[in-house]
């Protein structure tokens, strides 16, 4: 078949799907945004985004609505070339729909079976807004932007044959009527490769060398942000600290924001950091910035407890990830956690909130590693039972893509 992924930032969720269908001998075409330049062996073709972003002032609550669908105009004007320029027309067109990239393509190709990856509906109420009130806004404008936000997903939906969503909650976010059309795959953890090292090390930027055994407590973020509860770890931190004189603590994780709101000033780490001061010995604290993937799995391998917190919100693959390392998590009681993390079996819940638990927990895992031999293993276990690419996801993958309806 002639297939087109289209991403603003391929090959993202199509990281193993996309080659695994060349490999079967579909033709396969990526559609991405210019900016994007990440390498890759599948033929791309870039679309320029629009010159300037809507003036709230004049799109008001359509602000978000107005950006997606600019931005599905240049898509479908790129579409149009690839089919009228290059000869190519695809027998399926499989987008995210997050940022309205699939809007308008099947009036480009009428003909073709358009998926769309669902990753999440936002909501005004129950999800990730409104859920820590100490960043919440919960005025009425507020409400009604987030309302207004789900018109690109909704439409999206609406055009679509079929939908995936990676977890059932996530897929949950959707509304009802939408619901029946979405299947639930996750793009799949690869636990050939990821597995627990026990000679695992790696050297600090203070010089230091970790290893596996050591007592190392990790916590790993895109951005150092409150969605992944930033702030509760490091107010956590003086008691874990304090209580346990060894221990090192490796935070992985940049200073913008990838889900919302930026600071008035500065970063969320400064700010998060100032409110520690004089409290944190930050010799034992070591802020990694981002880290090239090989270093993230060498830390995994090493880490003796690995803490994972989110709001109501996308799933982290970086928790996965980790399991299937045999790292002790503990995670926060929200409900994409739950779906995978049974307390007390695999892992570790925390409720999000709780600082005084966080830092017992913490501690405990921390002091006594033997306890958790076992939870270690069932982490690995759970992970390489549901999400192992090779054997689980991939062919499910590749059977929502290759169906006939």
């Amino acid at each position: 078949m002639r297939i087109l992924l289209v991403h603003q930032n391929f090959p993202g969720q199509f990281r193993h799907l996309a080659p695994a269908l060349a490999a079967r001998g579909h033709q396969v075409v990526a559609l991405t945004a210019e900016k994007n330049q990440q390498a890759t062996a599948i033929r791309t073709f870039r679309y320029p985004m629009p010159d300037t972003p809507p003036d709230p002032r004049q799109s008001r609550l359509g602000t978000t609505y107005t950006a997606m669908t600019d931005r599905a105009h240049r898509v479908a004007r790129a579409a149009i070339q690839l089919r009228d320029k290059v000869g190519f027309t695809p027998d399926v067109v499989f987008g995210h729909c997050g940022w309205g990239e699939t809007l308008f393509l099947r009036d480009i190709w009428p003909e073709a079976r358009h998926l769309v990856y669902a990753e999440f509906y936002y909501a005004s109420k129950g999800l990730d807004v409104g859920f820590d009130p100490e960043f919440s806004h919960q005025e009425l404008g507020a409400q009604l932007s987030v309302v207004a936000r789900q018109g690109h997903l909704a439409l999206a939906m609406v055009q679509a044959d079929a939908a995936l969503s990676p977890t059932e909650w996530q897929a949950d976010t959707f509304p009802p009527c939408f619901r029946d059309k979405i299947t639930i795959i996750h793009d799949g953890v690869d636990t050939q490769a990821l597995r627990p090292d026990p000679q695992a090390h790696y050297r600090l930027p203070s010089g230091r060398v970790i290893r596996a055994g050591d007592e190392v407590l990790t916590y790993v973020a895109r951005n150092f942000e409150p969605y992944r509860g930033s702030h509760i770890f490091l107010r956590a931190l003086p008691d874990v600290l304090a209580a346990r004189p060894d221990a090192q603590v490796v935070i992985i994780g940049g200073d913008g924001v990838s889900y919302g709101a930026a600071p008035a000033k500065g970063s969320w780490r400064e700010i998060f950091l100032a409110e520690q001061e004089g409290r944190l010995d930050l010799s034992r604290v070591h802020f990694l910035g981002r880290v090239p993937y090989p270093d993230f799995t060498r830390l995994m391998q090493i880490s003796r407890v690995h803490a994972y917190l989110t709001v109501p919100f996308v799933l982290s693959w970086s928790m996965l990830e980790a399991m299937a390392m045999e790292a002790c998590v503990i995670a926060s009681r929200t409900g994409p956690v739950e779906e995978v993390i049974t307390d007390g079996v695999n892992g570790r819940l925390v409720d999000f909130f709780d600082i005084e638990g966080w830092s017992d927990a913490l501690c405990e895992a921390l002091a006594a590693p033997e306890r958790y031999a076992t939870l270690r293993k069932a982490a690995r276990r759970t992970i390489v039972e549901n999400y192992d690419l090779a054997q689980v996801c991939l062919p499910r993958l590749l059977r929502f893509v290759e169906a006939d309806t």
